[in-house]
């Protein structure tokens, strides 16, 4: 489903007419991109939504500071994942649960049990839950690494910083969310 950006109104203070139809033109360039990394992240369709409002307003309140070079499309990938990022650790404190945490498209096919399914569910959000409590670059490395399949120098050039720190901080996120798993797998086997 490809949303159109001719629904969106200027927001009162935002910038003037050129840097406007720069943020559309970023907007129509870039938007399903930011849509499904923070998709990714989140695992609700509502999440990614508010993500996608969020990365485009902080854009929009910037004005005539909005220059995203030399990759835009990094840059918005990046601001999709942190921001992303800040809403599971805004829901880890709230204990809040996604609404829309199962997308019907993302269900396995008929063979598997509505148990396992749930399983699945839980596991999930026992996953983003773990990812949520990380550091700042230790989840963002995280996320582009297994949610979005880039590999070490790809993350390193992204991040500006070498792959050795991208493997060892990955390296320790791993140890993180295994320990957090740990912890989750156990309960569900002593309930």
């Amino acid at each position: 489903m490809r949303a159109t950006a001719t629904h969106l109104r200027a927001i009162p203070g935002t910038p003037t007419p050129p840097a406007r139809a720069s943020l559309e033109s970023l907007f129509s360039e870039h938007y399903d991109r930011v849509f499904r990394a923070a998709y990714r992240v989140t695992g609700s369709v509502v999440d990614a939504e508010d993500v996608l409002q969020t990365v485009f307003y902080r854009l929009a309140k910037r004005g005539e500071e909005l220059n995203l070079e030399p990759n835009p499309a990094s840059y918005l990938h990046r601001a999709a994942i942190n921001a992303a990022l800040d809403l599971l650790r805004q829901r880890g404190r709230a204990a809040v649960v996604a609404f829309d945490d199962v997308a019907p498209e993302l269900l396995p096919s008929g063979s598997a049990s509505p148990a396992a399914l749930q399983e699945e569910r839980e596991l999930r959000r026992a996953v983003r839950k773990a990812v949520g409590k990380l550091g700042e670059n230790q989840a963002e490395m995280f996320v582009l690494r297994y949610f979005e399949g880039f590999d070490n120098q790809e993350i390193a050039a992204r991040m500006g910083t070498s792959p050795m720190v991208v493997a060892v901080l990955l390296h320790r996120a791993r140890a993180r969310v295994k320990k957090e798993l740990g912890s989750y797998l156990e309960t569900k086997l002593t309930v």
